[in-house]
């Protein structure tokens, strides 16, 4: 069973690994590389990044089970329970947060592209932040009406 679920993963003999390193080395910085060996199971490289990614993933599903299983208040607020920095949006942002990060790893889970879910995840928490930090635009913006010419350098 392969749990390989990427569209670009490519399959390289274990030869062209130590003929052309340069070559699946740069596949596997683009997407994961499936080498397979006529001794033992197929191997698996990737970069860092996408490793890391994966791993953000599955930490973030096993976040979600764990809201999951819980039966007491609001999704949003089960949430909150176990992502504290929810609490500094409001009711109605942390509402639609929850909905948001379930929609979004329902489609990097069904994909198998963890930035979908990543990125809302983060997106969501610099949000909750910047909120906390005052940065709420509770006062308003000013916009300048006229362009002002600045001298080149």
């Amino acid at each position: 069973m392969t749990l390989i679920n990427d569209l670009r993963t490519t399959t390289r003999r274990s030869s062209d690994l130590s003929k052309h390193s340069a070559d699946v080395f740069a596949e596997a910085e683009d997407h994961t590389v499936q080498i397979t060996r006529r001794d033992g199971e197929p191997l698996v490289l990737m970069s860092q990044r996408e490793a890391d990614a994966r791993a953000l993933l599955l930490q973030f599903a096993a976040d979600l089970i764990a809201v999951t299983l819980d039966d007491e208040g609001t999704l949003a607020s089960r949430m909150a329970d176990r992502f504290p920095w929810m609490l500094a949006l409001s009711e109605a942002d942390r509402d639609a947060c929850a909905q948001d990060l379930v929609a979004a790893a329902r489609a990097s889970f069904s994909t198998g592209q963890p930035h979908l879910a990543i990125s809302e995840l983060t997106s969501w928490r610099e949000t909750a932040t910047a909120l906390a930090a005052g940065l709420g635009g509770a006062q308003p913006v000013e916009w300048l009406d006229d362009a002002e010419l600045v001298e080149r350098p």
